[in-house]
């Protein structure tokens, strides 16, 4: 797996017999392994959303935006919801994915899912989609609000073709989503997702991995379909269910609201998958079968209703790097702050790994609980926790080399390119960094609106996602 040129699309060689072919792809981390680095260059450290310095254009999305951006084929696709109505068709409140050209930000087209008649226990109003596309050549695959993963033709109707079996939900004109398949977690497998289906998917070996969200009742008491599975693998051609597993079972503590990666450690193939139930499990992509599994809260670490306890969940996505797997835990943000854990633990052993495969551990008074995913560069690990505390680590060891207080809650993760690390908070503002063991802080610039997504960049532009507004950014 390689980058293509300066840019964060990954090419990945699926075949080994001469002559295959190599497909594009581009998702949420990069790569399949997810690690947040880039190798683009000159990208811009000053911009002004007011006055328009160095923004070279931005669009419209919806009041609420937690998805992407991501980029592939010349466009640029984002999750949010249906406030800024883009079809006269479609009112109310929608998941939405919209498709902007990358040249100069024109709007393309959109899905738009309704709302699930269940309401808030498995679709939270106004969140919208909010999961990031898996994007392979001219298919896109990510999940609705409604809980199905859908793959769609990444051109919509704009070539005048329909390339699935029926036209997209209520959507009339060439501005709307081609599906070619779809697949509904909740018909076929029961699952319940709590508060709203959230995957960001990865595609490799012909398969798409996917965290099913399933998840308790309104009640916060019960697992109403505890048998159903957390983890599916469907075919990326045809939609088909390949294997389904439900590791966590019954001691799923709230929602499953984070994403799978995939690497080879030590040249084996591995699917890390983030469970419900605060432990990692890494399996066999083809069949599903547990490799091994590691519980990510100390052993006297206690869930307690709403958040009160010292035990958390996984919503940051781990990260594969050189035979180890890097994650952080954390609860949804309601819950607000308190003790988090980091890891990095040694991926090559089998079975229950959780007392001898830690490589090193932050917790404590040392880390909080966080959302964030982390980014790796030359023998540096960068991370973020809900508590609005940036670190800096030695990778190697996890010792910190610097903590940097942002004064806001963060969402998304460090995104490290061109000597700079790029993060943004609660309160709207990105801070740029000097990618170094010394804390060097370049510049901080406010986008006017919450930045709970990271940052993407290519060719010299950097794409920055606002709760409200995707901004392409140049010198």
């Amino acid at each position: 797996m390689k980058s293509i040129g300066k840019y964060t699309v990954a090419v990945m060689l699926f075949c080994a017999v001469s002559g295959a072919r190599a497909q594009e792809t581009a998702m949420w981390g990069f790569t399949p392994s997810r690690n947040l680095v880039s190798d683009e260059k000159n990208l811009p450290a000053d911009w002004n959303t007011e006055t328009g310095k160095n923004i070279k254009w931005k669009a419209a999305l919806g009041s609420q935006s937690y998805a992407g951006p991501v980029l592939l084929g010349g466009k640029v696709y984002m999750g949010t919801n249906n406030h800024a109505e883009r079809n006269p068709d479609i009112k109310g409140d929608r998941g939405v994915v919209k498709a902007f050209r990358e040249s100069d930000g024109k709007f393309l087209w959109q899905s738009a899912h309704p709302k699930l008649p269940a309401g808030r226990v498995n679709d939270w109003p106004m969140q919208g989609v909010c999961s990031t596309p898996f994007i392979q050549d001219d298919r896109l695959f990510y999940v609705s609000n409604q809980g199905r993963v859908v793959c769609a033709d990444t051109e919509g109707f704009l070539d005048s073709e329909n390339d699935g079996p029926y036209r997209g939900e209520d959507v009339t004109g060439a501005n709307g989503v081609d599906i070619v398949w779809e697949y509904d977690m909740m018909g076929e497998l029961d699952v319940f997702p709590h508060n709203l289906a959230t995957c960001s998917p990865v595609g490799a070996e012909g398969l798409l991995f996917v965290i099913t969200s399933n998840g308790v009742d309104e009640g916060h008491v019960a697992i109403p379909s505890p048998l159903a599975p957390s983890f599916i693998a469907l075919s990326l051609k045809t939609g088909e269910l390949v294997w389904e597993k439900a590791y966590p079972g019954t001691n799923i503590l709230h929602g499953q609201w984070s994403n799978p990666a995939y690497g080879k450690i030590s040249g084996q193939p591995q699917v890390i998958l983030p469970g419900g139930d605060g432990w990692v499990y890494a399996v066999a992509p083809k069949t599903g079968e547990l490799i091994w599994k590691f519980d990510c809260n100390p052993k006297d670490a206690v869930w307690e209703l709403g958040g009160r306890g010292t035990r958390n969940a996984i919503i940051a996505t781990p990260v594969i790097y050189d035979n180890k797997v890097f994650i952080g835990v954390g609860q949804d943000p309601e819950h607000g702050e308190g003790v988090g854990h980091l890891w990095a633990i040694d991926a090559t052993g089998k079975g229950d790994v959780t007392d001898t495969h830690a490589v090193w551990h932050l917790g404590g008074r040392d880390f909080n609980r966080t959302m964030s995913t982390v980014a790796i560069h030359e023998g540096l690990l960068y991370a973020a926790d809900l508590s609005g505390f940036i670190y800096c680590l030695d990778l190697k060891t996890g010792k910190p080399h610097w903590t940097y207080d942002a004064y806001a809650a963060i969402w998304g993760s460090p995104f490290v390119a061109d000597g700079k690390v790029y993060i943004g908070d609660e309160d709207g503002d990105v801070m740029i960094f000097k990618a170094s063991p010394k804390l060097e802080k370049i510049n901080e610039v406010n986008m006017g609106s919450a930045v709970y997504t990271t940052p993407i960049a290519k060719d010299g532009v950097l794409y920055i996602g606002t709760r409200n507004t995707l901004y392409a950014i140049a010198e």
